[in-house]
């Protein structure tokens, strides 16, 4: 992983170490052993299938449809969200999992013949993507890691996987890989935390997702879709091939 150059390191510590009124630490902070974690204990022994009934509970409280479905089901089950939300312009990431998923026929050659426009994320047209993003009725990206307990997709943002896709259009879908859900935020800095020890690159920007935009006011209020999507579904598929 490519590191950036780092100037006046020395002196920036020192003057604010006198700021504070102390000599400054040069020797590495040892990270302190906590007598209790129960941060780790939270559905600890859970099983996968066991978070998965988790997650759909908590889809409940966040106003989120969810479905499980095979591999052999997918394709089906899109096609039937995008009937529900009446979808007549779709942005994707530029993802090979929509290819490993067989997804790639349906979105780029069957939903056009139907008369629906559908836009890859293209990194060589910058801009114009967001604005895209921002005409398009539904977004549909993969989760990178799923959260069971607060109902959450995480997703690492690259340059072919934009963020707006899942921010600015109508309606959001996330396909959500069975092997992806975890636990909850704990595990899912874990993971990351792991990546960035082992030098590798990760994204610069990661989202953390839960349903549609929520917004509530000062008398908690709530009020869905002010900020982004209006509705979302996930789409929990059996037998995708592990991430995380």
């Amino acid at each position: 992983m490519e590191t950036g150059q780092i100037y006046n390191k020395d002196y920036f510590l020192n003057q604010v170490a006198s700021k504070l009124g102390r000599n400054r630490r040069t020797k590495e902070v040892v990270k302190p052993n906590w007598n209790c974690s129960p941060q780790l204990e939270v559905l600890k022994n859970a099983t996968l299938d066991d978070l998965v009934h988790v997650l759909k509970k908590q889809c409940e409280v966040i106003h989120t449809d969810v479905y499980e479905v095979s591999m052999e089901e997918l394709v089906e089950r899109l096609r039937l969200t995008l009937k529900k939300y009446d979808a007549n312009s779709i942005i994707t990431w530029d993802d090979q999992r929509f290819s490993q998923y067989q997804l790639d026929h349906f979105l780029y050659n069957d939903l056009p013949v139907e008369g629906l426009h559908v836009h890859k994320w293209d990194r060589t047209r910058g801009n114009e993507n967001i604005k895209l993003a921002e005409q398009a009725d539904v977004g549909i990206t993969f989760s990178d890691i799923t959260l069971a307990e607060s109902g959450t997709v995480v997703l690492f943002s690259s340059a072919d996987k934009g963020r707006s896709v899942s921010l600015l259009p109508k309606t959001y879908i996330a396909i959500i890989p069975k092997s992806t859900i975890v636990q909850r935020m704990t595990q899912a800095t874990d993971y990351i935390s792991q990546k960035v020890k082992s030098k590798e690159r990760i994204s610069s920007c990661i989202n953390f997702i839960s349903g549609p935009s929520n917004s509530a006011d000062i008398e908690l209020n709530l009020v869905v879709g002010v900020h982004g999507p209006i509705k979302a579904t996930y789409i929990i598929v059996e037998d995708g091939p592990k991430d995380v």
